[in-house]
């Protein structure tokens, strides 16, 4: 055996004289060169790992010939095209050839009976679709395409594997909608679906929604946590990139209770289905960046453990369901630039959120913006005759004094208002302008009543 993980060698890899080899791991150093021969030379290798690298060249078709259980050249400055042997590895679990700068298309074709749980091959540059022959990669838990330039449409077939957990296609050329399916069980034990920065268009799939069941579930914390196709080795753990709570993060290792579905910068069109509150085990949401309309469904009150919402630039609107202050697990919260009205809801995490959550929504008052919901001011104010007679009603006594202020002024104003009120009749002005007329003038020598009696019987 032979690990020499992170001890910031440098140069040239040399070759070796062993060849009895069970692993080689050397990883996170400053190795330059191409892969060694003697490394393709180990019959009983079963981990390779070279990855975090400065090697050079392609990758040769000779690692085909070994029996590796994990294969791992992510970040190695490799290029050149993805070797076509590579899915015919009967004994391969781990395929990571993440962030190197391999092109072309995958013209892998994965045979049946591999034994695939990861393969990552995403930050390259790669092109054109999404190979068909994956259908037979019946163990697959991880798959991370994201980071390239792929031109296809969704791949919808892939759900259909059994053990399918994570899917990452974020930052590719995919395109058009996600149309319905009425197969049943696609996507089933699905945990993190990250579609991101796309060119996909249509409604939402709510027909996919309604297949995830593994999101339909709150995972129960046993103490000892559970990790997303773990391959219980110290040598390799699966990473990935995620993007919540407003950032983007590096996941060392999945948790089976990290529920993901990030659908963010892409076309996508109509509203927010109902049917997500159904996720109840969702931790983050992401459906900024499209061309949504219509509300927020009340029904998200149910994703009692989201951490991250975010449903920012886009055209929503109507009221922030009052039923969201529930949501207490939530820590980050992006409503911005929509057609937001209403009262914000208050009370337990809607009392931690910034201006920043609900920028860019004009109709929104309530803390913490500077339109305060819990008093008139900054809300304009009846002026229907219900209202004058209401307040009427209220004010009594009380508005004694301030009517002192509009009586100084009568004199000359009621003689004023009165003759162009004449004018206006005598020019045949609307019937409805002269019943309002009358109305004002009866209420105004109302007030003067009540002002006279008020006056008088406080002197006496």
């Amino acid at each position: 055996m032979l690990i020499n993980q992170h001890n910031h060698f440098s140069g040239k890899i040399q070759e070796l004289k062993s060849q009895t080899l069970f692993s080689i791991s050397v990883k996170q150093n400053q190795l330059q060169g191409p892969i060694p021969k003697s490394f393709l030379n180990q019959q009983g290798l079963y981990y390779l790992i070279l990855s975090q690298n400065n090697l050079s060249g392609h990758i040769d078709s000779a690692i085909c010939d070994l029996n590796l259980g994990v294969l791992n050249l992510g970040s190695c400055n490799l290029d050149g095209t993805i070797t076509q042997c590579l899915g015919e590895m009967s004994e391969l679990w781990v395929l990571d050839l993440s962030n190197n700068s391999l092109s072309g298309t995958i013209n892998t074709t994965f045979s049946n009976g591999n034994q695939l749980r990861v393969i990552k091959m995403d930050g390259n540059k790669l092109e054109g679709k999404v190979p068909r022959s994956l259908i037979n990669c019946k163990y697959l838990q991880l798959f991370d395409l994201g980071n390239n330039e792929l031109n296809d449409t969704f791949p919808k077939w892939l759900g259909a594997l059994p053990d399918l957990q994570i899917l990452n296609l974020r930052s590719n050329k995919l395109h058009g909608p996600i149309n319905d399916s009425r197969t049943e069980n696609l996507f089933a034990k699905i945990l993190v679906i990250d579609l991101s920065s796309n060119g996909f268009s249509g409604d939402l799939p709510v027909s996919l929604f309604e297949n995830f069941q593994a999101m339909k579930m709150i995972g129960e914390n046993s103490g000892t946590p559970e990790y997303v196709a773990e391959t219980y080795s110290t040598l390799y753990t699966n990473s990935l990139i995620v993007t919540t709570k407003g950032l983007d993060l590096e996941l060392p290792q999945v948790l089976t209770t990290d529920i993901i579905i990030d659908l963010s910068m892409n076309r996508f069109e109509g509203s927010i289905p109902s049917i997500i509150g159904d996720l109840i085990g969702l931790r983050t949401l992401n459906l900024s960046h499209n061309n949504l309309k219509g509300h927020i469904p009340a029904s998200m009150q149910h994703l009692s453990v989201l951490e991250s919402l975010d449903l920012s630039s886009y055209k929503i609107g109507g009221e922030i369901p009052q039923q969201l202050a529930s949501l207490t697990s939530l820590e980050v919260l992006n409503l911005s630039h929509n057609h937001l009205v209403g009262c914000i809801p208050k009370g337990k995490q809607f009392d931690t959120f910034e201006n920043s959550s609900y920028q860019g929504n004009n109709g929104l008052r309530g803390l913490p913006l500077s339109k305060d919901c819990g008093s008139d001011e900054g809300v304009p104010q009846a002026t229907t005759s219900f209202g004058l007679e209401q307040e009427e009603e209220e004010d009594g006594d009380s508005s004694m004094i301030s009517w002192q202020a509009v009586l100084m002024g009568y004199g000359c104003g009621l003689v004023i208002g009165l003759s162009a009120i004449y004018i206006m009749l005598s020019t045949r002005y609307p019937v409805w302008f002269s019943r309002m007329d009358v109305e004002l003038e009866h209420k105004i020598l109302t007030r003067m009543k009540k002002y006279k009696k008020g006056y008088v019987t406080s002197r006496y």
